[in-house]
Order: structure tokens, then sequence, then C-alpha cells
């Protein structure tokens, strides 16, 4: 057999064999790809790890819920547990037999300046002033300590009605805080939902927050208007001490003069005198 004919066999053989395959696959028959077997093994894979993220999820998710669930709780009876009475302020009363202090008593209640200027003119003794003729009368200390005690009466008079203005801004203001405390000590113990998001809660804690400030701030106003009466009343000391101080001095001074004057002449005397 030539080379020509045994190239013939060999291509006779080969499609022999494949016509069966081509055919058996064509009419229901599988056929093995290693290819598509490795790529459906890797998707499974993958599939699998989704899966098991899946369900990582899924508890993450539940254990997340369950957490807000409890965190979202409220306490029950808020009212019943927490609610208190605090005393009211009271406004200011006194008796007003010369109808000279009602006046006063609305200006302390309402802080209104006019009306505290004049309810203070009508319930204290009138200042009187020093003529030209009384002060050109006086020495030049007693001119300066009466000077300096009519200035310690007058800044008295000021403290006083600043305080008086002070405590009745603060009175008058009472109602409207009173109200506004009431509505937040009422939403914060509201078991009402959309009165407990956390927006809600960061709102009524910014409330109480500027509420505190404000309260701070008229505290703060009290303080002053005490330290100010407190400071007039350390000058008007200080004057009283300084009076006496200086009063010794010249009781010494003036005693110191007439002890040399007596002492002077009667050594002068002695010196004179002549036995007859």
């Amino acid at each position: 057999m030539n080379l020509k004919s045994k190239k013939v066999l060999v291509a006779t053989v080969v499609v022999g064999l494949i016509l069966p395959l081509a055919t058996f696959a064509q009419f229901g028959g599988v056929v093995f790809d290693p290819t598509n077997y490795n790529n459906a093994l890797l998707r499974y894979y993958q599939l699998e790890q989704q899966l098991t993220q899946l369900r990582n999820t899924y508890t993450q998710i539940v254990a997340e819920y369950n957490l807000a669930q409890q965190m979202a709780r409220s306490i029950p009876n808020m009212p019943e547990r927490y609610l208190a009475q605090f005393s009211p302020w009271h406004l200011a009363n006194a008796a007003d037999v010369y109808s000279n202090t009602g006046t006063w008593i609305s200006g302390v209640n309402s802080g209104t300046v006019p009306t505290i200027l004049s309810g203070y003119q009508q319930a204290t003794s009138e200042l009187l002033q020093y003529t030209s003729g009384h002060l050109g009368l006086l020495s030049p200390s007693d001119l300066a300590r009466a000077k300096a005690q009519y200035a310690s009466v007058e800044l008295a008079d000021g403290a006083n009605t600043l305080g008086m203005a002070t405590i009745g801004s603060l009175r008058s203001s009472t109602q409207n805080i009173d109200q506004r405390l009431a509505t937040l000590e009422q939403d914060s113990l509201s078991a009402d939902p959309s009165m407990n998001t956390e927006i809600g809660v960061l709102n009524k804690v910014n409330a109480a927050g500027v509420l505190g400030v404000r309260t701070s701030e008229d505290t703060n106003k009290l303080l002053v208007a005490l330290l100010e009466q407190q400071t007039v009343a350390n000058k008007q000391l200080r004057d009283q001490q300084t009076n006496a101080i200086n009063a010794e001095i010249l009781r010494q001074a003036q005693l110191q003069g007439a002890m040399n004057e007596v002492l002077g002449g009667f050594g002068q005397d002695v010196s004179n005198y002549q036995i007859p």
C-alpha cells in the first residue's frame, strides 16, 4: 500500500469515528466540556459565598432591629414617676394705710421703671438740698463730709431702684417662663412617639439648655443688683468710719492746741509772777 492509499484510509477512519459522536450529540446525547464544567463549579462556589454573606447580613440586621426596638422602649407612667410640684412665685403685697406703698408694690410686680421711681419717692423720706448759703457756712472738712454723706444717700437710692426694677422684671416674666417650663415638662414626660424621636429628644434638650441659660442670666442680674446695694452699704460704712477717724484726729489736734495754749500761758504767768 502506497503512501497515498494510507492517508485515505486514516481519513476514512477519523471521519467514521467523528460522525457517530456528532450524530449522538445532535439527537440528545451528552458531550463533556471541561471549561463549562469549571465555570459551573466557580459560579456554584460564588453563589455559596453569597448565601453565607446574606445569612450573616440577615443575622446582623435582626440584631440591630432588636437593639433599636429595645432602645425605642420608653419608661412607662412617666408623669406618675417623675412629675413634681414646685413652689410658685408670689407677687409682692403690703398694706397701704396712708396711700404711699401701692405704687411701690405695683412697680416691684411689673418692673416698670417710672412706676418704680414714683413708688420709691412716695414711700421714702424726701432728701432736701443744701442751699449755697448753708454750704458757705461750713468749713472745708465739714463741707466734704456733708457732700460724701449726701452722695451715699443718692447712691443708695439708685441701687435700691435698680434692685426693684430687677425684681419686678423677674416677677413680670415668671408667668411666661412657667408656661414654657410646663410645656417642656409635658413634652418630656409624654409617651407620644412623635415626641420621643431622636430629633425630638435633641430639640427638648436644646430647649432645656436655653431655658437654663436664661434662668442663669436672670440670677446674675439679681446678684448684680444685690452686689450694688452691698457696695453702697460698704461705702456708707466707710464714710462713717472715716468721719469717726477724722473727728478723733480733729479732737486730738484741738486738744493739743488747747493744752499748748493753757500750758504756755501758765508758764508765762509763772515767769512774770513776782513775790511782793
